[in-house]
């Protein structure tokens, strides 16, 4: 397999850029975009470290992200397996990006930042829920905003619900699969009660 090994090779593949796909980004975050953060309930956090990159989902039931002004965001690190992968590399390598995703919408609000970690309780407690706080929360200083075009939802047809995942692997088929003999049928249908008791 012959590979593309420089950006001229790359770039000879390709037509320009579309010169509203450049205009379209903005430095802070617009009102509308506001609107569209605060309706967000998902977003993908990916982040950088010296051992490579990750990617982790992140959803709430509302308030997915505080914003205090158009150029901060605040998303709170709730209960999760606690690899701490983005966590570590956000303090190793500020650089993060965000995929923000609101369900129904073929549209994505991407925002490419630098991003540090507070325990802050004058920030934590933002993010109440009942009687519990996120240990951290992500501190973005936004540099970049734009929407994403939306092919790649429009062909995966994402939101559309008879393209379920019926007859895929579990996550207790996924676990079995590294440790012979794990009870993947007990573990799929205990996690939602478990995971019920553990989201925040």
């Amino acid at each position: 397999m012959k590979t593309i090994g420089s950006v001229e090779e790359l770039t000879e593949l390709y037509p320009a850029a579309a010169a509203r796909s450049l205009t379209k980004v903005t430095p802070h975050i617009s009102p509308l975009y506001r609107r569209w953060i605060e309706a967000s309930r998902f977003v993908v956090l990916a982040t950088v470290g010296p051992e490579g990159c990750d990617a982790s989902p992140r959803g709430d039931t509302e308030n997915l992200v505080k914003l205090p002004d158009s150029r901060t965001i605040w998303l709170p690190d709730w209960r999760g397996n606690n690899r701490l992968d983005s966590l570590t590399n956000i303090v190793r390598d500020p650089r993060v990006s965000l995929m923000f995703m609101v369900h129904g919408s073929n549209n994505v609000v991407r925002v490419i930042g630098d991003a540090v970690l507070t325990a802050d309780p004058e920030v934590t407690r933002e993010f109440r829920h009942s009687d519990k706080l996120p240990r951290t929360v992500v501190v973005v200083s936004v540099k970049e905003v734009y929407f994403q075009c939306a092919k790649a939802l429009m062909r995966s047809d994402l939101w559309n619900s008879s393209s379920a995942a019926a007859g895929l692997p579990t996550a207790g088929d996924f676990l079995r699969e590294q440790e012979a003999g794990f009870d993947a049928e007990s573990y799929d249908a205990g996690y939602d009660e478990y995971a019920r008791e553990r989201m925040w």
